[in-house]
């Protein structure tokens, strides 16, 4: 039976050539302003101007723990009603 992890709610397989997908898993830095940490999840750029979040790059944001759960607080409401302004 394999190992199962789970990381940031999704399980993943123990396999080291699933851990060095992508940028965050190789270790990326976040890409907001002032920041240095280590990455956590890759964002649209739609959703970091929407979110009012100060990138250093203007291609996808990588965030880091703190600023993705800002993020996810600031665009709550706008997501909440686009769906109302969709089903209304």
């Amino acid at each position: 039976m394999l190992d199962r992890k789970l990381c940031l709610g999704r399980r993943l397989e123990r396999r080291p050539e699933a851990a060095l997908m992508g940028r965050v898993g190789k270790g990326v830095r976040c890409t907001v302003t002032g920041c240095g940490e280590e990455a956590v999840r890759s964002v649209s750029p739609v959703d970091v101007s929407r979110a009012g979040l100060k990138s250093t790059s203007s291609g996808r944001g990588y965030l880091c723990k703190n600023h993705y759960k800002e993020l996810k607080k600031k665009l709550r409401k706008d997501k909440e009603l686009e769906r109302m302004r969709m089903t209304g």
